[in-house]
């Protein structure tokens, strides 16, 4: 009996090995976070106090907060339209049939390889240097300014950035969906009359959809859990006015030694993104 349960059952023992990890990194991590966010834990001893729901309450009178979490909406809007319409911009002209397309397709994939810290660290430079000096040669006041050192600018900066790396993978996402389009498709609107724009707009993107909802996910994920990139290119400033949710908890934690707090805004962060996608993952099955 017990060998007949054990051959009926012996496959599920692979899945114990992953829902181990799983628990170890995820769930337990994410219920003891959940419990240090009801205290007063600073992270510099082992002493805290449980203080219930005060972290929370707190946090939607924190200015810091409702700033940071207007530049995480911002900038994840940014990315997901930008990264949608500029990649299958340029997806549709490396899909086309020119001399040296594979250079072009290694070139606009390159900034993917290249760490986030980096590129931030590389347009800092740029920015702080390289611009103001073509400004100069160019006798334009606006460029002559560190653009990321301005209020008004340095959003822009920081999504122009993240866009620069960000489309990449994109570009290769809907490179692949229109490449699975098939021509005899497209050969029999031609014949029938359709124009380019007809053609992009009722043959070419209903194929892309299920590219676009992949992008959609991946925008909505760097774009709501940004840090590296915005902490190597502005440190949050000016004067906070880029300042990501996920740099707020670093800040709190590890700059302002409030332990418990910076749980209590990564738990709202968590309960931020279960939310968005939930309602994106309704959507996608409307249009499915």
């Amino acid at each position: 009996m017990k060998k007949k349960l054990f051959e009926k059952n012996w496959g599920y023992l692979f899945l114990l090995l992953p829902l181990i990890l799983q628990f170890i990194f995820f769930f337990f991590p994410l219920i003891q976070g959940f419990i240090y966010s009801l205290t007063d834990w600073s992270g510099l001893t082992r002493n805290y106090n449980y203080i219930g729901f005060e972290n929370y309450k707190t946090i939607f009178s924190d200015n810091r907060f409702l700033t940071s979490l207007g530049f995480t909406t911002f900038y994840t809007v940014c990315l997901i339209i930008g990264e949608i319409f500029i990649g299958i911009f340029i997806a549709s002209l490396l899909n086309s049939k020119i001399k040296g397309i594979g250079f072009f397709r290694t070139t606009y994939f390159f900034p993917a390889v290249l760490s986030t810290v980096t590129v931030g660290l590389i347009f800092s430079q740029i920015f702080n240097y390289g611009i103001p000096q073509i400004g100069e040669w160019l006798n334009n006041s606006f460029f002559q300014q560190n653009l990321l050192a301005n209020i008004g600018t340095a959003k822009w900066g920081a999504v122009f950035v993240g866009l620069w790396q960000g489309v990449a993978q994109p570009i290769i996402i809907f490179l692949a969906g229109f490449q699975s389009i098939p021509e005899d498709i497209i050969e029999a609107a031609e014949i029938d009359g359709a124009n380019n724009w007809q053609i992009f707009k009722h043959i070419k993107i209903p194929f892309l959809l299920p590219s676009i909802s992949i992008v959609f996910i991946l925008a909505l994920k760097s774009g709501l859990t940004a840090f590296d990139n915005i902490y190597a290119l502005t440190g949050g400033g000016p004067q906070n006015s880029t300042m990501s949710l996920g740099l707020l908890v670093y800040n709190a934690a590890f700059n302002s030694n409030q332990v418990g707090y910076a749980n209590a805004i990564a738990i709202v962060l968590f309960i931020i993104i279960i939310i968005i996608s939930l309602l994106q993952l309704k959507l996608t099955k409307m249009f499915d």
